[in-house]
């Protein structure tokens, strides 16, 4: 047993109302500068939608994270071999037609103008080349246009899905939307520090936060390719690569990441999650079906004395411990098993994980039954109906989740490497929540009604107790529960051995980003 922390994060998608005020405290922080005016280090996209870039899922374009050959793993895409064939051209990686030709606006024009006959106008002008561009794409160029032919139609997600059953979420009366928002995921086998010939990535021990060392960087942009949710960005300007850092700085300093702290719709957790560090290749190894429940297995009790005993050995601190047994996101992830991991089969192991939506019924619900069914079933689609919720089994209320606006199929592609019933499982406690909340403030359903739907799902009434408090009513520091940093460790590791400027080392304390 290697017992390592990692700081992680949950998003519950449920509560994400896409204000994109985390990009804009992201952008004014980090990425306002030349080079990185592309960059968004945290961005929304509109689910159903190509998101940013445009078809990052689709790894048969972009080649990113693992593959599982012969019981074990390998760059999809990056590594020695393949890495030397594409050094002077690499046809897996992004262009910046792919994000957007950053641009603004000569606002000056609407100033300056002479006097003429029709209203001056302030022109795009390109902040690369500085010369009057056609806007044709941008960060959120589809934000909330779920429906349209050329972002949603085009969601990788829909492979798996029949023509049919894609074009039925199209429907006007059905049409439904979510927000995704994204940042790294700072994963336990991430791919782009693998994939570094200069070896500049690197994870740090402390934290597990995933940093590129701008002394070591030599902008050979594998990490780039490699990485499959394209977190890793090259700036033109200064010519290195550079990635979200989860405001590291701010965490030292007990301070959320910028994103985190000005969320208007309270959706993001942060805390420490002690793992198995030995398991990690095992884990990521795991056959697809296997993936999800194999990174869980990676994670540990903080409770348990014997993974307490390997954290100390580890040098890991009492307030790190602590912070662990404290986690919103150890509660959401491994207690109530309520968060998924993006794209499990990447195979990265990612420590961002997402609480699913819980979305509309679709009014069809009957849709397939005989008149009988049909006629037992007339309410079951006005979900909060009293006669519903006295007369119909529990069986009918998870029918609804199958008939919920978003197919599960669609779900599974994205959280569970296509595991329908693993998508479900988050759905149905999440629904049995809100029936015994229904049950606690309104008092039209029974407690045996909502104590029963609690049940099947595993979870008790001090389950839903908690999870309602830490979804709705948590307090900062119940969602950030964030470590205190140890001044003492990290000037040791100042002489890391092997590691004169105290930078590219497991650890370093060296400010591994621009001018920090």
């Amino acid at each position: 047993m290697d017992i390592r922390a990692q700081v992680s994060m949950v998003f519950h998608l449920d509560k994400c109302i896409g204000c994109h005020t985390c990009s804009i405290a992201c952008k004014n922080i980090w990425t306002d500068r030349k080079g990185a005016e592309y960059m968004w280090w945290n961005n929304v996209e509109t689910k159903p939608g190509t998101g940013y870039p445009t078809k990052w899922e689709d790894q048969e374009v972009y080649k990113g994270g693992w593959e599982r050959k012969n019981g074990t793993i390998e760059l999809r895409g990056a590594g020695k071999s393949k890495g030397l064939l594409n050094i002077f051209h690499n046809p897996h990686m992004p262009t910046i037609d792919d994000y957007y030709e950053p641009f603004t606006f000569k606002y000056l024009d609407l100033i300056e103008s002479p006097e003429k006959g029709v209203q001056p106008t302030a022109r795009p002008v390109s902040l690369i080349t500085g010369k009057p561009i056609d806007i044709k794409m941008g960060p959120n160029w589809d934000d909330d246009l779920s429906g349209t032919p050329d972002f949603a139609r085009k969601d990788p997600n829909f492979k798996n899905m029949t023509t049919a059953e894609a074009e039925a979420m199209f429907q006007l009366e059905k049409m439904a939307l979510y927000y995704l928002p994204r940042i790294c995921n700072h994963c336990l086998n991430p791919a782009c520090a693998a994939s570094c010939p200069s070896g500049a990535i690197y994870k740090r021990g402390e934290d597990g936060i995933v940093l590129i060392n701008q002394d070591v960087c030599r902008a050979w942009r594998m990490c780039v390719t490699a990485c499959p949710y394209k977190k890793s960005y090259y700036n033109w300007n200064n010519g290195k690569s550079e990635k979200c850092i989860l405001c590291y700085p701010r965490i030292e300093a007990g301070l959320a990441p910028a994103c985190m702290h000005s969320c208007v719709g309270r959706i993001r957790y942060l805390g420490v999650i002690l793992y198995d560090a030995e398991k990690i290749l095992e884990m990521a190894s795991a056959p697809e079906h296997d993936l999800v429940e194999a990174q869980l297995n990676i994670l540990c009790d903080p409770e348990d004395p014997e993974v307490i005993a390997s954290a100390k050995a580890n040098g890991i601190a009492d307030s790190t411990i602590k912070a662990a047994q404290d986690s919103p996101t150890y509660k959401f992830v491994k207690l109530w098993n309520l968060a998924l991991p993006l794209h499990p089969e990447y195979r990265t192991l990612p420590m961002l994980f997402y609480v699913p939506p819980l979305l509309p019924v679709m009014a069809s619900v009957t849709q397939g039954k005989n008149e009988d069914q049909k006629k037992k079933l007339h309410e079951v689609s006005k979900v909060w109906d009293d006669k519903w919720l006295y007369d119909t089994s529990t069986e009918d209320i998870w029918g609804t989740i199958d008939e919920a606006r978003f197919p599960l199929k669609y779900l599974a592609s994205l959280f569970t490497s296509g595991d329908e019933d693993l998508v479900k499982g988050p759905l149905k406690k999440l629904m049995a929540v809100r029936m015994y909340r229904r049950y606690k403030t309104v008092g039209d359903l029974s407690k045996v009604r909502a104590v029963e739907a609690l049940n099947e799902t595993g979870l008790t009434e001090e389950d839903a107790d908690s999870i309602y408090y830490l979804t709705t009513l948590a307090k900062f520091d119940d969602r950030f529960v964030i470590p205190a940093s140890h001044r003492e460790q990290a000037l040791d590791m100042l002489d890391f051995p092997g590691d004169e400027k105290g930078g590219a080392g497991f650890g370093g304390s060296k400010p591994a980003v621009r001018g920090l």
